[in-house]
């Protein structure tokens, strides 16, 4: 995403009287220290006690790709709602199909360590961050110990990445048919052999040149037309022939083989959406069909831990708010495209109602992601002044509509601040003071706002 230069408002000589938000932010803070044992499992009893018991999927937003002390708080939390409240699964925002790999690892399947499945487990370079590798560590000693009965899953819940981008259907399309082979050897040769047959080589799927240039994609060439049908033919059939296939391989396996078939569907719309962009068009379309998709992956997976505990899913603020997501960098092109789209917060919330609430988060500083002092009047300021290194924040009942939004940041695109709708967009907020840049993330270059070269993943 796209963020206009970092630029601060002088501080004024006269301190500004305390506002009607700045009375309420300090009478509901709850603050903690994330290193503290008995500080943390406080201040998370409390919030978890407020949500309340109907809460099934509990989401709690990152405010930047790229802040450490925001995975370390993820880790805790994660920690404390297994621990304690019933929580049995994690899903972050990485490659469903991936993530498979990772919870055989966490269950003693697999691979044997985790250095040879931070590559292949992970979506978007995701198995370096050092905070992922504790967290599956973590979560496989859990497993390993014989006092748990409930044992934990990890899950992706992005659509499929390759090798250099966003995947082939061929992943996901030949786990289907690997399913049906297995009951119907000769039915799913031939969808193999005519799924291949069109789809040609990867290659020219996950090419990166298309999130430039749309017409580099192959998604709407007559063979991708035919590959779409042929997957609506596949699905078609999977359903027409439940009955005997879970007789064959049982429920489970029946419902993860066709999901897996609805999410190649929906990975070839989301190649469709691509390349039919204009170039330097705003990615909210694609972003649309992505988040679309996320959700579809997140109600799956809650209906799969329904039996054993609730789900708690990790992603970027902007994916499970639940109002319109905006990706301000169209706005400073100069375009009158539509910029907004609905995220995968705002279908779950439709979905499940109360069983869904999100923790959004915010940031005070963080020199190694260019995000200096936030400006006098901003939420994030007024959460800075309460002088704690982190706090949570109730939503239900602020009156946050006054407050300006802060600046953003040169460095790290992905940030983004809190703004007037934060309220509605959030149950609760987790604040961080400041944090260090993400251990074992890429390298962070000056964004320069005028460079063709414009992320569109938030």
């Amino acid at each position: 995403m796209i963020l206009l230069p970092s630029i601060f408002a002088m501080t004024a000589a006269v301190t500004p009287s305390p506002s009607p938000a700045d009375h309420w932010i300090a009478g509901h803070a709850i603050p903690f220290e994330i290193a503290s044992d008995q500080s943390f499992s406080s201040a998370t009893d409390r919030l978890v006690t407020a949500l309340g018991a109907k809460v099934d999927l509990l989401g709690f937003g990152e405010a930047l790709h790229g802040g450490e002390e925001i995975l370390r708080l993820r880790n805790r939390l994660f920690q404390r709602l297994v621990e304690r409240h019933g929580y049995s699964a994690i899903a972050i925002e990485s490659s469903f199909p991936r993530a498979r790999q990772v919870d055989e690892y966490i269950h003693g399947r697999g691979p044997a360590t985790y250095d040879e499945l931070k590559e292949t487990g992970f979506g978007h370079g995701m198995g370096q961050l050092e905070a992922n590798r504790d967290l599956v560590e973590w979560m496989k000693a859990y497993n390993h110990d014989p006092r748990h009965a409930t044992k934990l899953s990890f899950y992706g819940f992005d659509i499929p990445t390759g090798k250099m981008g966003i995947a082939s259907p061929s992943q996901v399309l030949d786990f289907v048919v690997d399913y049906l082979a297995a009951v119907d050897a000769s039915r799913a040769e031939a969808h193999r052999r005519k799924i291949h047959e069109l789809l040609g080589g990867d290659a020219a799927w996950e090419n990166p040149a298309v999130y430039m240039d749309p017409s580099k994609s192959i998604a709407l060439s007559p063979a991708a037309s035919a590959l779409r049908l042929e997957t609506e033919d596949l699905i078609a059939e999977m359903r027409s022939r439940r009955p005997g296939l879970v007789a064959a391989r049982g429920e489970d396996a029946y419902r993860e083989a066709l999901h897996y078939a609805e999410i190649a569907r929906e990975l070839l719309n989301f190649h469709v959406a691509m390349g039919a962009r204009r170039p330097g068009q705003s990615p909210a379309i694609v972003l649309g069909t992505r988040d679309a998709s996320m959700a579809d992956n997140l109600t799956y997976i809650l209906e799969r831990e329904q039996p054993w505990g609730k789900v708690f899913v990790f992603a970027h603020n902007s994916h499970l708010q639940r109002g319109l997501a905006v990706w301000p960098g169209q706005k400073y092109w100069g375009t009158d495209d539509d910029c907004e789209w609905w995220p995968a917060g705002s279908h779950l919330a439709g979905i499940l109602g109360s069983r869904y609430a999100v923790i959004g988060s915010a940031v005070g500083e963080s020199a190694e992601n260019g995000i200096g002092k936030p400006e006098s009047g901003t939420l994030e300021s007024e959460l800075g002044a309460l002088a704690h290194p982190a706090l949570f924040l109730p939503t239900h009942g602020a009156d946050l509509k006054n407050l300006p939004t802060r600046t953003g940041s040169q460095k790290n695109p992905t940030y983004v601040p809190l703004n007037a709708q934060a309220a509605g967009n959030f149950d609760w907020i987790a604040f961080v003071s400041d944090t260090a840049y993400n251990l074992g993330g890429p390298p962070l270059q000056t964004w320069d706002t005028k460079s063709p070269e414009k992320s569109d993943k938030p």
